[in-house]
């Protein structure tokens, strides 16, 4: 178990968004979010008090969790002091990078020196079927994006508040690094072996009642063309019986390709819809999330109007208004 409250190291975040696993920690566990560790030029920044790691030590927090989820998943230089420091400070280390906290030596012996845990999250801890495409028992939903880091997560979690609150059966299935530090539980599914990526996401949503909501965590995008292959390993493995759109509609082109612009809605919902209907012929588009954090009140109710009717599907952002109206939705399915 990895032991809390966290302090939330940003090291030098280029961008809010590259923090975006303390970001995930910060909004869905703030009581476990003690405060922040940022390095020299970072640009990020949770909003939790600015701490050193004696500061964070004495306030009482227990692990430093790295909240930077950067391009490859790599641990810099200059992070390593940090980590080092932390470690002769009696901190544990979580981690969800690709680059494992348990690979690097100097880290390893420090952490065995001074009696504390490294945790790499990232790491399968099950050895996952080939998908068969049997049909499961219970529901589904999926939540896909025309890019990443849009909002697919938020929208999944946002929605299994929302359903617990009307009484509504559902589950949050964590399939990253940030979901997985939040709910403790799910499948590291980037770091499954490709074979066996829809058999995981097979085994992450069993069998269940009939009335029961499994919402899968989103990862990547069927059109982005870095991260496409996690999308399809959910959007078959998971067998949905229902997909929600999500878009971030600020975004210039598709994040860390430049060349590349985002999709319409109208085709990601066709794209995705027809690959879901491989696995399950009678899945639905049943709503749109639209993450409108850098919009204003205004521009954001008019912007998510104009998607309503011209999509014909209720469209909501789910952070900041609340998901009812895609419960609502998945009540009719």
């Amino acid at each position: 178990m990895i032991e809390t409250p966290y302090l939330l190291f940003l090291g030098d975040a280029p961008d809010q968004l590259a923090a975006k696993v303390a970001q995930g920690i910060k909004d869905w566990r703030p009581e476990y979010a003690l405060g922040q560790f940022r390095m020299e030029g970072c640009k990020a920044d949770m909003k939790l008090p600015d701490m050193d790691l004696k500061a964070a030590k004495a306030a009482g927090a227990k692990t430093l969790v790295i909240g930077v989820a950067n391009r490859g998943g790599v641990i810099s230089p200059a992070w390593k002091r940090v980590l080092i420091d932390a470690l002769e400070e009696g901190f544990d280390i979580a981690s969800g990078l690709h680059n494992l906290l348990r690979e690097e030596e100097d880290l390893v012996a420090v952490a065995k020196t001074f009696g504390r845990t490294l945790h790499d999250v990232r790491i399968p801890s099950v050895k996952y079927p080939i998908a068969n495409g049997v049909k499961r028992t219970g529901k589904r939903c999926l939540a896909v994006g025309t890019d990443c880091s849009v909002g697919k997560m938020y929208t999944a979690l946002a929605l299994d508040k929302s359903m617990r609150e009307k009484g509504m059966k559902s589950t949050f299935r964590a399939t990253g690094q940030t979901g997985i530090l939040i709910t403790g539980d799910g499948v590291p599914l980037d770091a499954v072996i490709a074979d066996f990526m829809a058999g995981s996401i097979e085994y992450l949503t069993p069998d269940n009642d009939a009335d029961h909501w499994d919402l899968i965590e989103g990862q990547g995008s069927l059109f982005h063309v870095s991260y496409s292959g996690v999308t399809m390993a959910l959007v078959h493995g998971g067998q949905p019986d229902a997909l929600i759109l999500c878009h971030e509609p600020t975004r210039e082109h598709m994040r860390g390709l430049p060349g590349f612009k985002l999709p319409t809605l109208e085709a990601l919902r066709d794209t995705a819809l027809t690959l879901a209907k491989v696995g399950n012929p009678d899945c639905k588009v049943v709503g749109i999330s639209v993450n409108t954090q850098h919009m204003s009140e205004d521009e954001a109710l008019a912007y998510l109007a104009k998607v309503e009717k011209e999509m014909g599907l209720p469209t909501v952002d789910p952070f900041r208004q609340g998901a009812d109206r895609l419960a609502d939705a998945l009540a009719e399915v």
